[in-house]
């Protein structure tokens, strides 16, 4: 018997949903596309707000102009939208989009470092294990997706590296500022000797050694000569630190540590940010808010609200959005966790921006993403109804001007076996 009639049943589907992603990937058209797309509900997401009716011409991959009654020029092909949204590509939270294939199997995840000699390296960068052929990367980008910020994840340290931000286009390289890393509160409290008040100490510990206090030959020292460079690129604000937390008084802290250090700092999860957020507002520190956080999953999350985002937005805070759990795999619920934050009080213009303007400029790309606004790159999603709404869906989305392929190996395997299963009686899968 061949190795092909051998082969188990779920080694095929595997092996074709592998092929089906990276033929969708290899088919992401070379060249950026001029296009005019006419009367549209476009949410600029920026200082134009929503403008009814209007066009948006692309040219050169990037928005040349934006407004009523635009004319296309020669050669420039014409989307006609009927009045449908048109939004900014969507942020699809914190993930590990493009370092796991498949999380269960630990050869295809890249984003965690664990060493037990001196674990604690800032200079770890997971871009560099990015894989631009990912079979996440079609999935999420049929969904409206655009970019994400692609993370460090605790492996032996509560320092866990740096990570960027990450365009789902099929490029190989982060734009904008690299992004550090920390977990902070009882999520983390194993990797620094059992105690949250321990993380401070060895923060404190690690600011002194790349702020030159410390002797680089100390044989007490946390960070090797390449960590201390790169935590010292931080404190002088080049680029924001990311902070997983969610306990009030942990957050209270942290404001505190930024303050004092000079440090530019945005806080992921926060469930009970809602708490301190006139600190959080008067600090101009954005939260990454998981808005299906409502249950004390743990005791740093006692006082988790659905009300969070919208309290938070209320006093001032830019909200955006992560989520919790398999965020790579199911990046789409990032649309869900805005559209339920909007449910429970948030505005939703602000909705929409925590999708896209907001991290964008937490994130130091806003002035090439985020927004539909003339210089700004194309990266637009032409929606069938509200995206906010999960019944709607992305009609189509162009990056860079390209018109992205509206397929992945999710809607693949589903065309394959929509078609029957012959004469066999049994799935193609069985019968090939």
């Amino acid at each position: 018997m061949s190795r092909r009639h051998r082969m188990h049943p779920l080694a095929r589907l595997v092996r074709a949903g592998l092929a089906a992603g990276l033929l969708a990937a290899a088919s992401l058209p070379s060249f950026a596309q001029d296009l005019l797309i006419r009367n549209a509900t476009v949410h600029t997401a920026g200082a134009q707000g929503t403008l009814q009716n209007a066009d948006v011409l692309v040219q050169g991959g990037t928005i040349r102009a934006v407004g009523e009654g635009l004319t296309a020029p020669a050669g420039v092909t014409t989307v006609e939208a009927g009045g449908k949204p048109l939004t900014p590509a969507l942020f699809g939270g914190i993930t590990d989009i493009g370092l796991e294939e498949v999380s269960g199997e630990a050869p295809t995840v890249d984003g965690e470092l664990s060493l037990e000699d001196q674990p604690v390296r800032p200079e770890f960068d997971v871009t560099l294990a990015y894989n631009p052929a990912s079979v996440l990367i079609p999935v999420a980008r049929v969904e409206g997706l655009g970019f994400t910020l692609l993370a460090a994840g605790s492996g032996k340290s509560f320092v866990a590296g740096q990570g960027g931000v990450m365009r789902l286009d099929g490029s190989a390289d982060p734009i904008g500022p690299r992004a550090l890393f920390i977990r902070l509160g009882a999520g983390a409290a194993d990797l620094s000797g059992k105690s949250r008040a321990a993380q401070w100490m060895l923060l404190d510990q690690m600011v002194s050694e790349a702020r030159g206090r410390v002797p680089t030959d100390s044989p007490h020292a946390l960070l090797t000569p390449a960590g201390r460079a790169v935590l010292a690129r931080f404190l002088n604000g080049q680029g924001r630190i990311v902070v997983k937390v969610d306990r009030a008084a942990d957050i209270r802290q942290l404001l505190r540590w930024a303050a004092r250090e000079r440090v530019r700092i945005a806080i992921a999860g926060g469930a009970e940010a809602w708490q301190l957020a006139p600190q959080i507002a008067q600090a101009q520190v954005p939260v990454f808010v998981d808005a299906l956080a409502d249950l004390p999953g743990n005791f740093d999350q006692i006082g988790a609200t659905l009300r969070n985002a919208a309290m938070l937005e209320q006093a001032g805070v830019d909200v955006s959005f992560t989520q919790a759990g398999d965020a790579s795999h199911n990046a789409r619920k990032v649309r869900q966790l805005a559209g339920n934050a909007v449910a429970h009080g948030l505005p939703w213009e602000a909705g929409l921006a925590g999708l896209t303007r907001i991290p964008a400029q937490a994130l130091g790309v806003g002035d090439r993403i985020g927004t539909i606004a003339v210089g700004r790159s194309a990266d637009l999603v032409l929606w069938t109804g509200d995206p906010l709404d999960v019944i709607n869906t992305a009609q189509q989305v162009w990056l860079g001007g390209r018109a992205m392929p509206m397929r992945s190996r999710q809607t693949d395997l589903r065309d394959r076996y929509l078609r029957g299963t012959g004469d066999s009686g049994l799935p193609p899968a069985y019968s090939r």
